[in-house]
């Protein structure tokens, strides 16, 4: 589901594109936008509305112009440049009372991610499928409306909680692996786990909702 384009880069790794931003390189802070803008707008529009979302983005690059010279290579620049925006747009965030502790990424929610009803095989009893969920892959008609089921997938995401909205957007959106996620995100691997298995299977179920059941 990524959509950034990557354009080919002119610096082998993150290290020698940190060195050029030091230097004040001109096409190294250039690679670093094309890299993650999108990156950063999408995860801004979890915690601000989208009215000021490109504000958030302008205050994110400005504070990383001015913060580079102080990062330590601990985690990756993507994680680094993640922090840095979420920072950003939570401090916005309460200035539009729109924040959300980050106390509360993770939440406690021990409601079923598939309604039982849906688990119980008539000869294996609960916790099993019936029958294995509908896959959509290879529907002609499908492919026809891939902007409408686009559309309902884009929609799906906007209306979880921020945790998982957030999981889902790194690891099946931008393609963060979990490590990484759990990095950035300040969560342990179990809770990763659990936010993204809930945020899939919610869009699941608005898709299959969408297709009829």
């Amino acid at each position: 589901m990524t959509t950034d384009v990557a354009s080919p880069s002119t610096f082998d790794d993150d290290r020698a594109l940190v060195a050029a931003l030091r230097e004040g390189d001109e096409d190294a802070f250039r690679e670093l936008v094309a890299r993650h803008h999108g990156m950063l707008r999408r995860v801004a529009s979890i915690w601000v509305d989208e009215r000021v979302v490109d504000e958030v983005v302008q205050e994110t690059w400005t504070a990383v112009i001015t913060a580079i010279h102080r990062f330590e290579g601990r985690s990756s620049i993507k994680t680094w440049l993640f922090r840095i925006l979420v920072n950003q747009a939570r401090k916005r965030g309460t200035r539009e009372r729109r924040s959300i502790p980050f106390s509360a990424a993770a939440p406690r929610d021990e409601s079923p991610i598939v309604d039982p009803d849906r688990l119980l095989h008539p000869e294996l009893g609960p916790n099993y499928w019936p029958a294995a969920p509908a896959t959509w892959e290879g529907d002609p008609e499908g492919r026809l409306l891939s902007s409408e089921i686009r559309s309902v997938l884009i929609a799906a995401i906007e209306s979880l909680p921020p945790a998982q909205r957030e999981v889902i957007t790194l690891r099946d959106v931008e393609g963060w692996d979990a490590a990484e996620t759990c990095t950035a995100m300040g969560i342990s691997s179990a809770n990763q786990r659990v936010l993204l298995h809930r945020a899939r299977a919610a869009v699941r179920g608005a898709m299959e909702e969408h297709h009829g059941g």
